[in-house]
């Protein structure tokens, strides 16, 4: 399961009500790279979930997971931060071992997929 806080909640709902409002909810994925194997990523779904991914309700918003980056954000949490420093979303995830400066790439002790990883500086701007 992934959840979203209020506040997280919250922000993804204006923005879409910004967007038109007619959208699917919030697809979250992992994909290969960053600084430590593995990075986030999230991004409104105007498309509706297919029989690949789980969907989460959470504060009216619905939270879009296909069941490979599921695997490595079960448990994971999404907040909001909206302080000058740092601001933005932010993934509390339970699964990663080790993450990047950033917090926008993580590993997990499986690490990445095989031939996916990269050095620090591929992601997040040499952290």
């Amino acid at each position: 399961m992934v959840t979203l806080s209020e506040k997280a909640a919250s922000e993804i709902k204006s923005i879409m009500n910004q967007n038109g409002g007619t959208f699917e909810g919030i697809r979250v994925f992992v994909a290969g790279g960053g600084c430590s194997g593995l990075s986030y990523g999230m991004q409104i779904a105007d498309e509706p979930a297919t029989a690949d991914d789980l969907v989460f309700d959470h504060e009216g918003v619905k939270v879009i997971v296909d069941m490979g980056s599921h695997q490595y954000l079960d448990g994971a949490s999404i907040d909001f931060d909206d302080t000058l420093q740092g601001g933005g979303f932010k993934i509390n995830n339970p699964n990663a071992v080790k993450s990047c400066g950033c917090g926008s790439s993580f590993s997990t002790e499986e690490g990445a997929p095989e031939g996916q990883g990269g050095g620090c500086g591929g992601g997040c701007g040499g952290h």
